[in-house]
């Protein structure tokens, strides 16, 4: 059974080729949003079961706002992205409490796709 996501990136483009990947994986892209104060509104108003989230947004960043969404009543699952790999990252992210990090070059992966289909 598919979950519902919400993908927030600043790249329109970008979200439009996440959606399109989340989609045919079979999950429902319930909305997108470009910014941290966008992102925690549609979160809020759509209650998603997943929020992916790219680190470099331009009111804040990724790890902020999986902080913030930690503190909401059915706390959803956050998977951070960037298009930069480093590996910090993913110790950053565990440390923030988002389910993991990945790389925007590894969006189709099979890893992404277990992760969020089994949350």
């Amino acid at each position: 059974m598919g979950r519902s996501v919400l993908v927030v990136d600043d790249d329109a483009s970008f979200r439009n080729l996440a959606a399109r990947i989340l989609t045919s994986w079979g999950h429902d892209v319930v909305g997108e949003a470009g910014s941290v104060a966008e992102a925690m509104s549609q979160t809020r108003e759509l209650r998603p079961d997943t929020v992916l989230v790219d680190i470099v947004l331009p009111d804040g960043n990724g790890f902020q706002l999986t902080t913030q969404l930690s503190t909401l009543a059915w706390r959803p699952q956050v998977v951070l992205i960037s298009s930069d790999s480093d590996p910090a990252y993913g110790t950053e992210a565990g440390r923030v409490g988002a389910s993991g990090f990945f790389p925007k070059a590894e969006l189709s992966g099979l890893r992404l796709r277990r992760l969020i289909a089994e949350a």
